[in-house]
């Protein structure tokens, strides 16, 4: 084969991956479209909401920062800070109880129990909103089944306080734990406990030196993420507590609606702003800690 030749065939070959390439990024521009649409618009007008302000006697906007300092402010704050407080401990628990559970899973001689948990994992973790809420009203509140049945209030039993909210969160924080952490202990191998039996080491230290230094990633990835999900929910909480605990969805719902002050709507667009901020610090904690553990475990 001529020189000539080879340089054919490497430019038509070149020529064949640029057209495979227009046409890969050719498939991709209706999902791009929709995530411009979907996200991209309302990302832009929550910027520019957040960012803008209206004198009440002339109607003129401009452009300031007041919003974002009102929302760092007063009751503002407190629901800002009732959200992370509320979000931390309703994580920790659910990564604390999550573990155990997802490893009896793994270990589980029963394939049929190990298939129905993580299938009941799946639907648990997407259940939530009204019917989350009002299936533990009707259980365990105030009139609820069990309350009554064991004198629940008499004993000091609250629904509709902080710690009431934190048990409503576990009932899916915790089955999102168990679909979160079972592929990393999946990829324990038995090699390694085989090793660390071998050398004297009890089943404590294999998990102490061995199993969670290379589950780290993934338990804290896992925490990350029951974080977010407790962060960001809001019908569960406004159709169990209203605003009777602070909570920064619901300072966004009232100041929309201008249940508490008349004019707010871009105090709470700034709070919308401040929701975003942290979920994306969630997002940078989450995505190396992701790729960490899946280097760890392939």
């Amino acid at each position: 084969m001529t020189t000539t030749a080879v340089r054919v065939d490497t430019a038509a070959a070149a020529l064949v991956k640029r057209r495979r390439r227009a046409l890969g990024w050719l498939a991709v521009v209706p999902l791009l479209a929709f995530t411009a649409l979907a996200f991209g618009l309302p990302a832009v007008a929550m910027l520019d909401g957040a960012f803008t302000a209206k004198d009440p006697a002339t109607g003129a906007t401009s452009y300031t920062a007041d919003n974002l300092t009102a929302s760092l402010r007063g009751a503002y704050l407190t629901a800002l800070l009732g959200s992370v407080k509320l979000s931390a401990v309703s994580a920790a628990l659910g990564a604390l109880l999550g573990l155990p559970l997802a490893q009896a899973v793994v270990t589980s001689r029963f394939r049929a129990l190990r298939e129905a948990v993580l299938t009941a994992s799946g639907v648990l973790a997407n259940f939530g909103g009204v019917p989350l809420a009002f299936a533990f009203v009707a259980t365990l509140g105030n009139a609820g089944v069990l309350t009554r049945q064991f004198g629940l209030t008499d004993r000091g039993w609250d629904l509709y306080s902080f710690w009431g909210l934190v048990i409503v969160y576990l009932y899916f924080l915790i089955p999102l734990m168990v679909l979160t952490i079972t592929p990393a202990l999946e990829g324990l191998r038995s090699q390694w406990r085989e090793a660390a039996q071998n050398n004297g080491a009890t089943s404590a230290q294999y998990w102490r030196h061995v199993a969670l230094p290379v589950l780290l990633p993934s338990l804290l990835g896992g925490l990350v993420l029951l974080f977010g999900s407790a962060f960001a929910a809001y019908a569960t909480a406004a159709a169990m507590v209203g605003s009777s605990i602070p909570l920064v969805t619901l300072q966004i719902a009232d100041a929309i609606s201008g249940n508490v002050l008349v004019g707010q709507e871009n105090v709470a667009l700034a709070l919308s702003l401040d929701m975003v901020l942290v979920a994306g610090l969630v997002m940078a904690v989450y995505l190396p800690l992701q790729r960490r553990s899946a280097r760890w475990l392939a």
